[in-house]
């Protein structure tokens, strides 16, 4: 009737310890960990035992070893690890480009106008020289789609919600690849986007948060166009 119970592996065990003192913040982000040692006599475990857990912790991105120093810290996962592991599940699900598109139809559009609330002067700076960027980069420069993934990313930064930033980042990663091929396909893609971020970025400089989500409302809505003229299906699975 019941299955056996497994039985999990001690460096699982001395992980999970570790990382519920982390998640309840009785250790918080740049605590010292005990040496080795010291662990491995706490958890009453072989120092091996202990090295393994840590080694999960820190892939995990949950505790870090800073250049130079013998012992582990704790550490807050990097949004890009987060968004890299989020997407990996996405593509192993075989998410399609309109799921992610649709996605991100909800999402953008308020980003853009938390954006317009919220955002300091060196948020403005920082998106005009990267719709700038885009705007100069030559045709096929591969480094394009990451001109626009920053952007995109940018305005999350001066949405000031970190729940959005963190949701959006692995969305972007997960449409880069087709988003290069749209660039470098449709003659009038370079010229709509660049079009497109100099009015988010107007309305944003105006604290127009209507006019910045209706904008973003267009410019995500006009992606989806570009991807049907570059022959791209939105039932295509999204790739890494």
């Amino acid at each position: 009737m019941f299955d056996p119970v497994e039985r999990a592996p001690a460096y699982i065990k001395v992980s999970s310890a570790i990382e519920h003192k982390i998640l309840s913040r009785a250790l918080r982000e740049g605590d010292v960990l005990p040496a080795e040692l010291e662990l491995a006599q706490q958890f009453r475990v072989h120092r091996s035992t202990v090295r393994e857990a840590l080694r999960q912790l820190e892939n995990a991105g949950l505790v870090a070893r800073p250049p130079g120093a013998k012992r582990m810290i704790v550490s807050r996962p990097e949004a890009a690890k987060v968004a890299s592991g989020m997407r990996h599940a996405l593509v192993l699900h075989e998410v399609s480009f309109v799921d992610v598109w649709e996605a991100m139809m909800v999402i953008e559009p308020e980003v853009a106008a938390l954006a317009a609330m919220r955002r300091n002067q060196a948020d403005l700076v920082a998106l005009t020289q990267t719709s700038e960027a885009f705007r100069d980069s030559p045709e096929g420069d591969p480094t394009s789609v990451n001109i626009v993934a920053l952007f995109f990313e940018q305005l999350g930064a001066a949405s000031r919600n970190q729940v959005l930033v963190l949701a959006k980042q692995s969305l972007a990663q997960c449409l880069a690849p087709s988003l290069a091929r749209m660039i470098d396909t449709v003659p009038q893609a370079r010229a709509r986007i660049t079009d497109a971020q100099r009015r988010i970025i107007n309305a944003v400089r105006d604290k127009n948060a209507d006019e910045a989500r209706k904008w973003m409302s267009k410019h995500v809505r006009d992606f989806k166009r570009g991807y049907e003229v570059a022959g791209i299906s939105p039932d295509t699975p999204i790739s890494v």
